[in-house]
This record gives structure tokens, C-alpha cells and sequence, in this order.
């Protein structure tokens, strides 16, 4: 009875907390029960909790055994918070991971919020790593949404004798990007020196992606100039980001005019994504000739095109109504094992039947089919059209069926 009174009384001291669903009765009889043998036909091995009631000493790895066998994440912060009231209660890193990743994976965050509450209360008795704190603000950043917590907890850490690297700011900036919260990019960056942060080409090339993303491509090629005064070196990485903002624009001289600053000022060798950017930026703008050059220029500069490349310039094909060009190009892609996107499976098929080749249509449907893509009605309808299009009483008969 004991016992059950202080599960009550934890449970009741945080009602204020929104959980998924109230504490069931089996937790409560679980942790106020002295008798583990009532509950050895409970369900997904949370009558291990019964061993908190017992009066052995328990050694930390064994509390974590008993933590990894709970199934129902409602029975967790009562067993925890029954468990810290036994005498030898012992906090660690692993046991507040176990628990906050179990949560997260519930998505019961506010439980979360509730126990890193505790960790302030612990910080003498429990260290913590970079890797914990690191986990825990990709929980609130990515799976939570809670970018803002996650902030607080990179600039609480050296409170905890932990100080952040690189890697755990820079996934705060990083965040903020995917984010679209520019404004706040740069009150984190100018607080690095706070932290102890030495900032390094990946954070300059976040912050680069970031200002290209807003539109401010004037800050972000000023940047470039940031990277000796850093004793840091571009890489493709820091390039690729303002080529691609500068393709959107449709300013390919600029676009080129970096890509050669690459090349022949900082000696930095464009990738395949690099060259992809450029083919995408000129095809959208229908200037597919040149998409095709760069696919050329690729090659004899030994950079290996792939699947993403010839894609792209297949979509230049076959918006420019180029269908020889095009088969061509998908049959190259498909004997070297690359698989051509649905869309553009698609658009050869429709393009062929408004031609009425019915070989080439069979060939282009045999691939599709091959590679998993199922054709929608409206394409069979095409198909059939183009197969019998060609006998005039055939198709009327057709049409009367299709206005049916």
C-alpha cells in the first residue's frame, strides 16, 4: 500500500504533463506489488518493473536491463521516478538515454521535457557526454519540432562541464537552414566564441547554403573570402550551393564563372552533383544543348556521369520533343543498369502514341513494366488509341467507348 500511495503521488505531482494516456492500473499494481510471480503472465516484459519493489540492492547495469524490458513507454517516468527514491539509486548517461530515447520513439515529448528537468538536479552525480546532449537535440530538432529547445540545450551544455564541438553546432545551424530560420542563423554563428566553437569550412558552408536559400547571394560569395581568415579550405560543398542559387536565377555565366573559380583558383574538382546542378538549371530554362555539352564536358574531365545525370538530360529530350534522342538515351541507361524515373517513362510513352509508334511504345512499356512502374488508366487509354489508330473504324468505335 506503501508503495502504492507513492505511484499515485508521483503520477498526481505530474499531472500537469500531457501524456499519450493516463498511467494504466496494471503499471501501478506493477510497482506497489512485493510479488513478481502474479505478474509473469503480464504482456511485453514490463512485470520486470516488480523489481524495483524489492528490497536487493540493484546494480546500475541491472536497473538498465529492467528499463530495456519495458514495452509500454506510460510506465516509465513512474518507475523512474520510484526508482530514485530507493537508496541506491544511481543516475548514468545510458539509464536518461534509454529512457529519453524510448519516449522519443513514443513521441511522448513532454516526458521528455519532464526528465531533462532532473538532469540540472544530477549534473554532480552523473557526467554527461557530447553524444548524449548531441541525441537529444536531434530529438527536439528533427522529431519533436522543438527547434527553439533544442538551441537551449547546445548553450546549456559546458553548464554540465560538457563543452560542445564543431559537429554539435554546426547541427544547430544545419537545423536552421532546413528550417528557413535565417534570421536566427546568424545569432547562433556570432556566439560560437561563447562555446568554444572554432568554426570550420562545413560551418561556413552552412551558412553559405543558408544565405543562398534566402536570396542573399552577394553575403554569400563575400563568404568565400572567410575561409583563409578561418585557415579553412573551400570544397565542392561550398560551390555547389551558390551554382545551383545562381542556375535558379538564371544567371549561367555567373553559375559557370564559379564553376571555373573552382577549378583553376581553388583547385577543387567538380563532382558528378556539381555538373547535375548545372545540366538541371540549364534544362529547365530549355536550353538543352548545353545541358548535353556539360554532359560531354563531364566525361573528358573524367568525372563519371550517373543516374541523377542522364536523367536530367533525358527530361531535356523529351521536353523538347527530341523522341529518337531520347530512346536513345533510355536505352543507354537502361542497358548500363540505371533505372529511368516514372515521369519520364511517362512522357516517352505519350509522346511515341501521338506519333502512333506502336513498336516503340511496346519497347518503352516492356522497360517500364520491368522496372516496377505500373501504367495508370488515362496512359492505357493512349496506347490503346495508338495501336488502333490507324484503323479508322477501330477508333471511332473507341471513342464512343471512351465518351461512354
Amino acid at each position: 500500500m506503501i508503495l502504492r500511495r507513492l505511484v499515485l503521488s508521483v503520477a498526481t505531482s505530474n499531472s500537469n504533463l500531457r501524456r499519450s494516456k493516463p498511467l494504466s492500473v496494471s503499471a501501478t499494481r506493477l510497482l506497489s506489488s512485493s510479488s513478481p510471480d502474479r505478474y509473469t503472465t503480464t504482456p511485453s516484459g514490463d512485470s520486470k518493473l516488480a523489481r524495483l519493489s524489492h528490497k536487493d540492492w540493484l546494480a546500475p547495469n541491472e536497473v538498465l536491463k529492467i528499463f530495456e524490458y519495458v514495452k509500454d513507454p506510460t510506465f516509465l517516468i513512474p518507475a523512474y521516478e520510484h526508482y530514485s527514491k530507493r537508496k541506491d539509486y544511481q543516475p548514468t548517461e545510458p539509464l536518461y538515454s534509454l529512457l529519453i530515447n524510448k519516449l522519443a520513439h513514443a513521441k511522448m515529448f513532454d516526458e521528455i521535457e519532464h526528465l531533462v528537468k532532473t538532469l540540472t538536479l544530477e549534473a554532480k552525480r552523473c557526467r554527461f557526454s557530447e553524444a548524449f546532449f548531441y541525441n537529444l537535440m536531434k530529438i527536439y530538432g528533427n522529431s519533436a519540432g522543438r527547434i527553439n529547445r533544442a538551441i537551449e540545450i547546445l548553450f546549456s551544455m559546458p553548464e554540465f562541464g560538457c563543452w560542445p564541438s564543431v559537429k554539435s553546432f554546426n547541427f544547430i545551424l544545419n537545423l536552421l537552414v532546413k528550417a528557413k530560420l535565417f534570421d536566427e542563423i546568424h545569432n547562433i554563428f556570432v556566439r560560437a566564441p561563447d562555446l568554444g566553437v572554432e568554426i570550420d569550412a562545413c560551418c561556413l558552408n552552412i551558412l553559405i547554403k543558408g544565405l543562398c536559400e534566402s536570396g542573399n547571394l552577394k553575403a554569400a560569395l563575400q563568404l568565400l573570402d572567410e575561409f583563409p581568415q578561418q585557415k579553412s579550405k573551400p570544397n565542392v560543398m561550398t560551390f555547389s550551393p551558390l551554382i545551383r542559387a545562381f542556375c535558379n536565377k538564371g544567371e549561367f555565366d555567373e553559375a559557370f564563372k564559379l564553376l571555373e573559380r573552382m577549378e583553376k583558383e581553388e583547385g577543387i574538382e567538380p563532382d558528378a552533383i556539381t555538373f547535375n546542378i548545372l545540366i538541371s538549371g540549364l534544362r529547365r530554362r530549355g536550353r538543352v544543348e548545353e545541358g548535353v555539352e556539360v554532359l560531354e564536358r563531364m566525361k573528358v574531365r573524367g568525372c563519371q556521369p550517373n543516374s541523377g545525370t542522364y536523367q536530367e538530360v533525358l527530361y531535356g529530350l523529351l521536353d523538347k520533343k527530341r523522341r529518337l534522342e531520347a530512346k536513345e538515351m533510355m536505352r543507354r541507361m537502361v542497358s548500363w543498369g540505371m533505372r529511368p524515373s516514372f515521369l519520364s517513362y511517362k512522357k516517352m510513352v505519350l509522346g511515341l502514341c501521338e506519333t502512333k509508334s506502336v513498336e516503340d511504345v511496346d519497347w518503352v512499356l516492356r522497360q517500364m513494366v520491368s522496372h516496377g512502374f505500373v501504367p495508370k488508366t488515362g496512359m492505357w487509354w493512349k496506347v490503346v488509341g495508338c495501336v488502333v489508330g490507324k484503323n479508322k473504324d477501330c477508333l471511332e468505335v473507341l471513342d464512343r467507348i471512351i465518351d461512354r
